[in-house]
């Protein structure tokens, strides 16, 4: 059976098209850390492991795949 989402069908068994790109504040390194192993357990497939950004050493993330392909992402800014 074909699922529905944002009025698009897909093929059965397979991914949600389009894809999203969702982020969601932390407020520590903990949180980032802890959103990170949680997705991997629940099936995400790592796109950036828990690091400080390229541009700025005050903004941590981290960014999986979940199983659909759509890219979820934890910040954090100024993490302690």
């Amino acid at each position: 059976m074909a699922r529905r989402q944002a009025g698009v069908v897909d093929q059965p068994g397979g991914p949600v098209k389009p894809h999203i790109h969702l982020a969601l504040t932390a407020n520590s390194r903990a949180e980032v850390d802890a959103f990170y192993e949680a997705a991997r357990a629940a099936g995400g497939t790592t796109m950036a492991p828990p690091a400080c950004a390229r541009i700025t050493i005050r903004t941590l993330w981290a960014y999986v795949l979940d199983p659909d392909g759509h890219n979820i992402e934890a910040v954090c800014h100024f993490p302690a």
